[in-house]
């Protein structure tokens, strides 16, 4: 499911979207980036890539990024130099409480993700390219949502579930796209959700020390 756009209004600030990272997260995620419209973007350039599906491969680990998608991701990233990097991914809600347990730092090294609301998460990339490829003033999200598939959603009856959790999906990825700096970005979130962006602040200080929250 590859997909490409890009919309330029100027040099900065630079957004890179990347969706569909690993298994078939694709079919999920390029659902909400083809919603994603110029008339979203005040200025600056915002750059979207919709992943093809491929063997499932965590982030976390270091050989992610030594696969095709990987290559492709890091080359993105050295291209467009973004200041703003979103991944958008889904989830099996089968490993919901794994994304968000307390004791995900200890199991699996990072902090655990945060519920915006409606099983929206939301934390940090995987430190891997946080602090390789990125500096400390840029923004670097990961974005999840429950996978959408309709048919076997709509038999369980959670298809209006599914729905909720995209639109919330939808509006913080818009959100992002309209976000013209990092404060302008923090602002918005810490109003929508002062809880989880202080949690989110916290975590990143323990985790990345002089890194920002973002």
């Amino acid at each position: 499911m590859s997909f490409f756009r890009l919309i330029d209004k100027g040099n900065y600030p630079k957004r890179l979207f990347v969706g569909g990272m690993h298994g078939k997260e694709s079919f999920s995620t390029i659902n909400a980036l083809k919603k994603i419209q110029s008339f979203n973007v005040k200025n600056g350039k915002l750059i979207i890539y919709n992943c093809d599906q491929s063997k499932y491969i965590s982030t976390l680990d270091k050989r992610y990024y030594n696969t095709k998608t990987g290559i492709k991701i890091l080359r993105l990233i050295n291209y467009y130099h973004p200041d703003m990097y979103i991944e958008t991914h889904c989830y099996n809600p089968k490993n919901y409480k794994n994304l968000i347990d307390g004791h995900r730092k200890e199991k699996v090294g990072v902090p655990p993700l945060i519920e915006l609301e409606k099983g929206v998460l939301i934390g940090s990339v995987s430190p891997h390219i946080r602090t390789n490829e990125f500096k400390r003033e840029n923004v670097c999200l990961t974005l999840e949502m429950p996978c959408f598939h309709q048919k076997s959603d709509e038999k369980r009856n959670n298809f209006q579930k599914q729905k909720e959790s995209f639109e919330i999906y939808l509006k913080i990825l818009k959100i992002i796209a309209g976000s013209d700096s990092r404060s302008d970005l923090e602002k918005k979130i810490s109003e929508d959700y002062p809880k989880q962006f202080e949690t989110a602040r916290n975590y990143a200080k323990e985790f990345f020390g002089k890194y920002p929250p973002f």
